[in-house]
């Protein structure tokens, strides 16, 4: 399936993840575990629900959608992220041995789309925020639009990003309608045109709040690279959205109306809320 988002209608072949954040608010679980490899819910080929690390759930969407090339940024302490991400096919050929092919059949599958796949892996020496993380990509980007996502956000149902990733403009943000958008980037519109972006805003200007996934230009790169910390003392990837958009770049919303649902595992009033949407999908409810 041919993917296209820019004007010159480049295929988007790359993805970037990011998933080297420390998870302090779900402590003293993530002190061992990364936050992107908490489970959540998801229902099989033949109905049975399974549990999968929410990491594994965003590569899988992007997988189904025609994604090949990802990059995933990892930190300290997140070993276990690459560890998982590495194929086991002994430890397949044992769950088949003990009668367990079902999970046996769902973990080759996983397998294989990683063999599929080229992941290269990048880390972020400190935790500088979400658009220093991002900047580690740059390398594996090059000069060509990309795909990202944060590693701890799912959005349901998964044809969101079909969408997101089949604009014509320079870049996509897929936002949201909220009821308090003071805990995320903020975004105004005038059509679908996105006019103006801001981190966490005391006084958000709207409610349309800025989920973690995007297309972007390989430009953003270089408005990171000479990027000042903003709010929290880290370098925010709002800030560099809203460079390119005061240079004239044509950024682009994709709204979610009522028949999406979007959870987080940040925290862990967010991660029940994740726990609860998954597995009522899992269900088919």
């Amino acid at each position: 399936m041919s993917l296209l988002i820019s004007r010159r209608r480049n295929v988007i072949m790359k993805a970037v993840i990011t998933a080297g954040g420390l998870g302090t608010r779900l402590l003293p679980t993530t002190k061992e575990i990364p936050k992107e490899l908490l489970p959540l819910y998801s229902r099989g080929e033949n109905g049975e629900i399974l549990v999968k690390p929410v990491l594994q759930l965003i590569f899988e969407i992007m997988y189904k959608e025609g994604v090949r090339e990802f990059c995933i940024v990892t930190g300290r302490g997140k070993r276990a992220v690459e560890d998982h991400f590495t194929p086991d096919w002994d430890f397949v050929e044992y769950l088949e041995k003990i009668g367990k092919g079902s999970q046996a059949k769902e973990l080759g599958r996983f397998f294989a789309m990683i063999e599929d796949s080229t992941i290269f892996w990048v880390k972020q020496p400190q935790p500088r925020g979400f658009g220093h993380a991002v900047y580690m990509a740059k390398a594996f980007v090059g000069d060509e639009n990309f795909l990202l996502a944060a590693g701890d956000t799912v959005v349901y149902p998964e044809d969101f990003l079909r969408r997101l990733l089949q604009g014509g403009s320079d870049a996509a943000l897929l936002l949201a309608e909220v009821e308090d958008p003071r805990a995320y980037g903020v975004a105004v519109l005038n059509g679908d045109r996105v006019v103006k972006v801001v981190e966490k805003p005391r006084e958000p200007p709207s409610r349309m709040a800025i989920l973690p996934f995007y297309v972007l230009p390989a430009e953003i790169m270089n408005v990171l690279e000479k990027a000042e910390a903003g709010i929290g003392g880290e370098v925010q990837l709002t800030d560099a959205i809203q460079k390119l958009i005061e240079r004239g770049r044509d950024v682009r919303a994709i709204v979610l109306d009522d028949r999406y649902e979007f959870a987080d595992v940040g925290t862990p009033e967010s991660y029940i809320k994740a726990l609860e949407m998954t597995f009522s999908r899992s269900r088919g409810a």
